[in-house]
């Protein structure tokens, strides 16, 4: 799941945090109202939390400020060692991703920040249901991450991107596998999962799920 993008975190660890802050003028509008927009998803979460994707550990900060208990999974190795280091062993943070991971705690919300889309269709319905085996009633997904509205929503983000010459973005966007909200909520739907989605900018939504 996913492994394919491992190099190129371990590339992006050490400017990572630049970029979110705006600092990359290709990713500007995807990183916009970050701050806000991860801040929305730590006060939608309750109890004990499992974030998938931590990377630097941006997220996992805003959780722990909200005295949440937080399970951290992240496969790149740089970016681990940068969030360890952030927190100051404030959450337990663990290799794995997305489909493989090992905990012994319950959980109450899981949560990601820009990164279920590191994940093809098949798999993101394969986690989905996954998590919905393993949260309780009333437990929550709180994914915030770029999808769009339609498929030619998404084609025009390319498009848009590659006439701007933001070339790096537009490759991204075609490289990874971003999805539609269409196919989220039906993925959401099946799994006993009631749903909604807010727009946080011209690229990211917060999808939240609530298990019946």
């Amino acid at each position: 799941m996913g492994k394919e993008f491992i190099e190129l975190f371990e590339e992006w660890a050490k400017t990572y945090d630049d970029t979110v802050t705006g600092h990359d003028e290709e990713y500007k509008d995807v990183f916009l109202y970050y701050d806000q927009l991860l801040q929305e998803v730590a006060e939608r979460a309750t109890g004990n939390v499992l974030e998938f994707g931590l990377g630097t550990g941006n997220l996992t900060a805003k959780l722990l400020k909200r005295d949440l208990t937080v399970i951290g999974i992240e496969p790149s190795k740089s970016m681990r060692e940068i969030a360890i280091n952030k927190l100051q062993d404030k959450a337990k943070v663990l290799d794995g991703d997305f489909l493989n991971f090992q905990i012994d705690e319950n959980v109450d919300t899981i949560v990601s920040s820009y990164a279920f889309h590191h994940l093809t269709d098949e798999e993101k319905s394969l986690a989905i249901e996954q998590y919905g085996k393993l949260l309780p009633s009333g437990g929550k997904i709180v994914f915030a991450d770029t999808m769009y509205e339609s498929v030619d929503a998404y084609q025009k983000a390319i498009t848009d991107a590659t006439e701007k010459g933001y070339h790096k973005l537009a490759e991204d966007l075609k490289r990874e596998y971003y999805t539609t909200i269409p196919v989220l909520r039906e993925m959401m739907r099946v799994n006993g999962f009631s749903v909604s989605f807010n727009r946080c900018n011209d690229f990211v939504w917060i999808m939240e799920g609530v298990k019946a």
